[in-house]
């Protein structure tokens, strides 16, 4: 189904392909674990853990005693079965991380055998290897988000697609499952791909076949369990819910959407894709180019520029717009960058390589420097700011860190100084230099950034600052990612109706501070912040009169 032009490029060796499985591994298992819960989404995603392991309930996704059921808990359950199995080893919040790492790691493993599927043998590691490089997963990727689950969703959608007129069954399988498991996380996006892309597909004659449309019945048949069982639960625990998750934050949310008509940001994908999805884009622009008189009538290239578009507009017209949700562009500009290769000009291919080795080679330098001017207090500029940038941090010397971050960085002079010459060099370069500066990050600089990032501090400094006696606590402008960690850090649960009689008052910012002060009914316990962030400061209140 899917011819590809003969390569001229060396065979991927057993020895080669452990060598990318290390690179992969090295990339996706650093940072998982060994710092806090960060704001915002990896902090508000393990409070919805957290709730799960706290009470065994897993139907209704739960935040600090509120329901939060703007997605299903597929995600947040995987998280929860981690933290529990590595509890003994890892904290709860560690172990919840591996979740990513566990979807990351079947998105590589799909997209490689997407690249296989599509282009032939040696490809697949191409592919995975150029989604590594992506500057857009770096640290998403890393992060506690069901978004990582809806791209293993979509990954396994698109490698269903590739197979669906060679192995129907299989074929069908996947996408059925694909559809489930981005449902399960994250709601309805998932299923509206499926329709969409289906149906443009069946525009080109080629997908007009017995075959891909058994792929299409069987993948119903499959993706129905998952479309069906956890609303039909949740509609039996409690109707308003049900009507709240599929109406009030989904369906109804996009149709409020639509009649608005405020599409201020619909381009905005568009915007970043030039530095998300660097240096996919640029590779697949060419591969779209080198082929350009035949693009619409070979199936590959039907299959992957049909999914691009497909996403590009299905995202672009929901209510929510953020750089995370951008993640399943990926996977076709991935798989579109892999058929550049064999065509591209042995010139751009030496300036991407270039450009990579001398842009990572000199943010390494940076990082180290920077790192060895905090360690001995050097009163550099650099060394003034990023101590402004996090007041109060303290640098200690870690052998191990400073160790294994040695190593990473002699292995990479290695890697690019050893590597053989090949059109793959430049992806290869370019993500063991992505590799490297996160190795740096999460080795010599992880203490600095979980500093401004934690809420631990801010956390224990309100809780020594509470009275030893008192009843619930109302919260102002408190963010959920904010509640979460005063649940899971201090134990300390906040609610979100100021009308409540509580004795206790925890704001956030200068606008409802200053609310507060204009009330004679309460006064100021305790004010902080999470370090590093004056602008917002916490602010705890007690009441000194009751209402009547």
């Amino acid at each position: 189904m899917f011819p590809y032009p003969p390569t001229q490029e060396h065979p991927i060796t057993i020895a080669k392909a452990w060598l990318l499985a290390l690179l992969c591994a090295v990339w996706l298992g650093t940072g998982l674990v060994g710092h806090d819960p960060w704001q915002s989404d990896d902090a508000y995603s393990f409070g919805l853990v957290y709730h799960i392991l706290q009470s065994g309930d897993w139907l209704v996704p739960t935040l600090a005693g509120e329901p939060y059921v703007d997605k299903p808990p597929l995600f947040y359950i995987t998280a929860a079965l981690f933290a529990k199995l590595f509890s003994p080893l890892l904290e709860l919040h560690d172990g919840a991380r591996l979740a990513s790492g566990f979807y990351t790691a079947l998105t590589l493993l799909f997209i490689g055998l997407s690249g296989r599927e599509l282009f032939g043998r040696g490809r697949g590691w191409t592919a995975a290897i150029i989604l590594v490089g992506c500057l857009g997963m770096l640290v998403r990727s890393h992060e506690l988000i069901t978004d990582l689950a809806l791209l293993t969703g979509c990954a396994m959608m698109l490698y269903g697609y590739t197979l669906s007129m060679r192995r129907t069954l299989l074929a069908g399988m996947l996408i059925g499952n694909g559809i489930g498991i981005g449902f399960m996380s994250k709601g309805f996006i998932a299923p509206t791909l499926f329709v969409l892309i289906s149906a443009a597909l069946l525009l080109f004659r080629t997908w007009r076949m017995c075959s891909f449309l058994s792929s299409l019945g069987i993948a119903l048949l499959f993706a129905l369990p998952w479309l069906t069982v956890w609303p039909f639960l949740l509609y039996q625990r409690s109707p308003d819910l049900f009507m709240e998750w599929i109406w009030t934050l989904n369906i109804g949310h996009w149709f409020d959407y639509i009649r608005g008509g405020d599409y201020a940001q619909a381009l905005y994908y568009v915007k970043i894709l030039p530095w998300f999805a660097w240096p996919a884009l640029p590779l697949a622009a060419w591969a779209v180019w080198e082929a350009r008189r035949r693009v619409l009538r070979e199936a590959e290239f039907q299959l992957l520029l049909v999914s691009f578009f497909v996403m590009l507009f299905t995202l672009s017209v929901v209510p929510n717009i953020k750089e995370v949700f951008a993640l399943p562009l990926l996977l076709p500009l991935a798989l579109l960058a892999t058929a550049a290769l064999p065509t591209l000009r042995r010139g751009a291919a030496n300036a991407l390589d270039w450009f990579g080795i001398m842009t990572f080679g000199f943010v390494a330098i940076l990082m180290w420097w920077g790192w060895a001017g905090l360690l001995r207090d050097n009163h550099a500029k650099i060394t003034l700011w990023l101590k402004d940038y996090q007041p109060g941090f303290e640098p200690v010397f870690n052998a191990t860190t400073f160790w294994v971050a040695l190593t990473f960085t002699v292995l990479w002079v290695l890697l690019v100084w050893r590597v053989g010459r090949s059109m793959r060099r430049a992806v290869l370069n370019w993500a063991s230099g992505v590799t490297l500066l996160w190795v740096l990050a999460m080795t010599l600089w992880l203490p600095w950034l979980d500093n401004g990032k934690s809420y631990r501090g801010m956390v224990a400094s309100l809780k020594q600052a509470m009275p030893i006696q008192h009843g619930c606590i109302a919260s102002l402008d408190v963010g959920d990612t904010q509640r979460a960690m005063l649940q899971y850090l201090g134990n300390i649960t906040t609610h979100t109706q100021v009308q409540l009689d509580c004795d206790l008052l925890l704001v956030h910012g200068e606008r409802a501070a200053k609310l507060v002060k204009d009330e004679t009914t309460w006064v100021e316990l305790w004010e902080g912040n999470r370090k590093g962030v004056k602008s917002e400061p916490f602010r705890l209140y007690q009441r000194i009169t009751q209402r009547p």
